[in-house]
This record gives C-alpha cells, sequence and structure tokens, in this order.
C-alpha cells in the first residue's frame, strides 16, 4: 500500500499511508486508538474505497472495490468483533457465501469434510463441525475464523486484536497456529495493544499515527519498547502505575462491599471478600474462572444460588440491578460496546443514561441542563475529541471507557466495578484510565477490577485476589504477590509452588 489517503466529512483519516508485507511474516500494526489503523484495514479489506494511493498485490496494481473483490485476490479479515453466525454450525460458518456445491444444490458431506481437513490444517481435529458456533468459547470461534480465512484461499489474513478476549493457554495456541500460517507462506498482518506480543509474534512493524507512517518496517524482536511508544504518542510514556495512596490505612476505613458465600452452580462458589472506601481490589484469573460472573452477580445482573452482597450496610436482593445502582453501585462492563454504550447516541446521552431522573419534569427531559453536566464530565475526563454531542461510536476504545466511567461519576457513583477497563485501549490512554481509577480512589470511591493481564491487576490494585474455577485460591496485598507467583496460582491452584 503506498500513500493511502482516506477521507470521511471533516475528517482526514488516513494521509498517505504506506504498508508493506512479505509472504509468510507477521507484520504488526501499531498505533493509538483513532491512529487510522481501523480505517486502513477496511480499505486493505476492501470496505473502504481510498481517495488517494494504491494497492499492489505480487507486484500488480489491484482496485479493491468491495470485501468480495480483497477475499477473491486473497485478502481475508478477522475482525476484533468477529463475524460468526451463532447458530450456524461450524462447517456453515466455514463456508458461508461460498459453500461447495452442484448444480445449485450444496454439498454438505462436502462442506463438513474440507472444514475437517481446515480445522486440522490450523491444528484444532477436535472442533466439531456440526456443533454450533455460538457453543465454541472464544478461542473456538477465533480458530473458525480463521478456517473461514484459508477456505477463500488467504495468502494474507488481517487479524484485529486477534488475543483480546483469550486466556494465555489459548493466545499460546494462537501463536502457534500463526507460525504454522507462516510457515506455509501465509502472511498475517498482527493488530495488537499488547506489546509483549508484538515482541513474541511479529517480524515487523508498521507504525501510523494521526493517519500517518511514522515508522515502517521496524524489527519486531530488538526494537526498543521506549522507541515503538514514543512513536505511537509523540511522547515517553511512564509505565509506572500511579503511586498508592498513604493517608489513612485501608483496614481502617469504611467497609463498603461485603460478599458472604455468594455461589452460581457452574460459575463460582463460595466466594466472600469486602471491599472498603478508597480500595482497589483485584481480580486475577484465567478466562472462565468466574471473575466476570462475579461482578455481574454483586451487580444484580445475574442472581446467585446461595450467599449474600452488602452494600453500604444493606443486603441486595439477588437480581436486583436498580437497588444496587440506587445506593451507589455502578458497572463498567466487558464488552462496553454491546452492553454499556448506545453507539449511535451522542456522548452527553451516553453520560447522562443512569441519571435521567435528574433531568425529567412531567415526563419532560431538560436537555439544556444534561448537555452542561455532560460537557463538565467530559472535561473533566479529558474525553477527545471534546464535544458532547459527538456519536459515542466515533470515539476511541480509551475515551467510550471514559464516557461509561463518567456515566457513574455522573451518577455519584460510591463503588465502582471495572471489567477488563482497558482492552482494546491503546498504551498512551491506559495510562490515562490507570491515573483516573486512582483518582477515584484517593476520593473514596471504591473499586473492583478485573483484569486479564496480571500486571495491571498487580499494578493498580491495592489487594489482590486470585481466583481460579470459581474459587478464591489466595487473596493479598498486591505488594505480596508478583506476576510469577499468581499465574502458578491461576495454573496450578495450589500455593506451594506460587509462594516459594
Amino acid at each position: 500500500m503506498k500513500g493511502i489517503v482516506k477521507i470521511f466529512p471533516g475528517v482526514r483519516a488516513l494521509d498517505g499511508v504506506d504498508l508493506e508485507v512479505l509472504p509468510g511474516e507477521v507484520h504488526c500494526l501499531l498505533g493509538q486508538n483513532g491512529a487510522g489503523k481501523s480505517t486502513l484495514i477496511k480499505t486493505l479489506a476492501g470496505a473502504h474505497t481510498p481517495e488517494e494511493g494504491t494497492i499492489e498485490w505480487q507486484g500488480k496494481e489491484v482496485t479493491l472495490s468491495s470485501p468480495v473483490a480483497a477475499i477473491n485476490t486473497g485478502i481475508a479479515t478477522m475482525y476484533q468483533e468477529l463475524d460468526l453466525i451463532p447458530g450456524l454450525s461450524v462447517a456453515e460458518n466455514i463456508w458461508l457465501g461460498h459453500e461447495p456445491s452442484t448444480v445449485g444444490f450444496s454439498k454438505r458431506g462436502s462442506e463438513r469434510s474440507t472444514a475437517r481437513e481446515m480445522l486440522k490444517r490450523l491444528g484444532h481435529p477436535e472442533i466439531p463441525v456440526n456443533r454450533e458456533v455460538g457453543r465454541l468459547s472464544a478461542a473456538g470461534q477465533q480458530i473458525v475464523s480463521m478456517a473461514r480465512a484459508l477456505s477463500h484461499d488467504a495468502k494474507l489474513i488481517i487479524m484485529d486484536e486477534p488475543s483480546a478476549v483469550l486466556d494465555q493457554d489459548e493466545v499460546e495456541n494462537l501463536f502457534r497456529t500463526i507460525r504454522d500460517l507462516s510457515a506455509s507462506g501465509v502472511a498475517v498482518v498482527y493488530i495488537s495493544h499488547r506489546l509483549e506480543e508484538i515482541r513474541e509474534i511479529g517480524d515487523r512493524i508498521t507504525v501510523i499515527k494521526d493517519g500517518r507512517t511514522v515508522a515502517v518496517n521496524l524489527p519486531a524482536k530488538t526494537t526498543p519498547t521506549d522507541d515503538v511508544v514514543r512513536l505511537m504518542t509523540g511522547r515517553s510514556v511512564e509505565y509506572a502505575f500511579p503511586p498508592r495512596q498513604t493517608g489513612t490505612p485501608l483496614a481502617e476505613r469504611k467497609e463498603l462491599l461485603r460478599v458472604e458465600g455468594l455461589t452460581r452452580k457452574g460459575e463460582f462458589n463460595n466466594v466472600s471478600f469486602s471491599v472498603r472506601a478508597g480500595e482497589i481490589v483485584g481480580l486475577a484469573g484465567l478466562v472462565g474462572a468466574g471473575r466476570s460472573e462475579i461482578l455481574e452477580t454483586i451487580y444484580g445482573a445475574r442472581a446467585q444460588d446461595s450467599g449474600t452482597v452488602v452494600f453500604d450496610g444493606k443486603t441486595l436482593r439477588p437480581g436486583n440491578v436498580p437497588a444496587a445502582v440506587k445506593l451507589g453501585m455502578g458497572l463498567a462492563p466487558e464488552e462496553r460496546k454491546s452492553q454499556a454504550l448506545f453507539l449511535d447516541h451522542p456522548v452527553a446521552h451516553n453520560i447522562s443514561a443512569a441519571t435521567l431522573k435528574r433531568y425529567s419534569k412531567l415526563g419532560w427531559l431538560d436537555r439544556r441542563r444534561e448537555l452542561k453536566d455532560a460537557a463538565e464530565q467530559s472535561t473533566a475526563l479529558e474525553l477527545r475529541p471534546a464535544g458532547p454531542m459527538r456519536p459515542v461510536r466515533n470515539l476511541s476504545g480509551g475515551n467510550q471507557q471514559k464516557a461509561v466511567v463518567g456515566r457513574w461519576l455522573l451518577k455519584g457513583c460510591r463503588l465502582l466495578l471495572l471489567d477488563e477497563p482497558t482492552r482494546g485501549v491503546d498504551i498512551g490512554a491506559r495510562a490515562e484510565l490507570y491515573a483516573l481509577v486512582r483518582r477515584l480512589a484517593d476520593s473514596g470511591v471504591g473499586v473492583l477490577l478485573v483484569s486479564s493481564e496480571v500486571p495491571e491487576v498487580l499494578g493498580l490494585a491495592d489487594r489482590v485476589l486470585v481466583i481460579r474455577e470459581g474459587h478464591i485460591v489466595r487473596e493479598a496485598p498486591a505488594t505480596e504477590l508478583d506476576e510469577h507467583k499468581v499465574l502458578d496460582l491461576v495454573m496450578a491452584g495450589t500455593l506451594e509452588g506460587a509462594l516459594k
């Protein structure tokens, strides 16, 4: 891709971007949210037509006028939010749109047998081709999406944040699959905000910033992390987490939340802990260990089978979200786009969503006051780009997360439940979110944090609960744990190896 320019109304999203990918390499595309990565890959995938620039494929200039044209060329795209159809089988998803057929009749047997061959090629023959895709794990769905790409005889696969919903074992399996693809000559464009992954799986790096290429073909394994961050952000980013509070000892502060014997059969069992005012408690564990389910049950989005949730001295009735919100509890869920945001509504409406009663009089909303309060909250959170009437869909991941947090701050939240708050968020925005969470805690807000990234839990939390298969196997101040101990605990579930 040479000199690619893409213009949307009022925005020059790409302003002369270059990208070169070699056969069989893993080429990492880096940049902050809003840098233009998504626009670039959608241009390569045929979803956008550039105003200027050229695309060459195997030495010849091509026009990718549609996704079908890109697929027919040999370019397949795995988007971060997979475009699989849950109710169809694995084989049906793999062949969707180009089913094997004879005189108009689908060849179901051929469809299933070739699907098995592709899954075997990817190292996952255990995935049943007749099973509904919606019943597979996130890792299984990723493999099906790769098999779909191979069914088109793709020579280049674009992977947008493929590890975002995977645990460590699943990421290792993903990398093994990518290496096998590379060995067979398939090239991969790999997008991730996790720089340690780039170092492990990548061959070369291209960095874009503000719609422009700022570095091309950097060696992925030897380029210093500080150099990559500086190229992405235009500045050095301090990796240290905000310092922990040194005022009143946590043990002397008011208890906001008390969870006793909380159980949901098949998800978690006999979970007990507390959160105090101004304390950040982190839940560490593998995907599927029950962390998100615990948060949602405390919030009332799920009803427990047994146990109690006591918030501010009041026992919450199971499955009663309004009661939790009324008392001052807020949840920023893992899937913010589908579970927390009204994407086509402006920032102001998203921030005020939990506080509409404040602006309502005789059934009418005071939009002027709503807009004023939302604008003040946006300014306080340094939400960018500014403008409370901007559709929240157009914000970067980090700023969308700020809008969710702003909703609960406007509500006067005293206990904030954060589930994967930095998923899909670039490194510069992460630092801002870390500082925001610490400021909230310093102001007396209790925070219960779930993250798949162990360094994030250890760096941000005051106290850590390590969860394995729905059980708390260790509770300790964050300063008494390290990444190796936590990983030993979540993998083995025993303390002996972890505490040596």
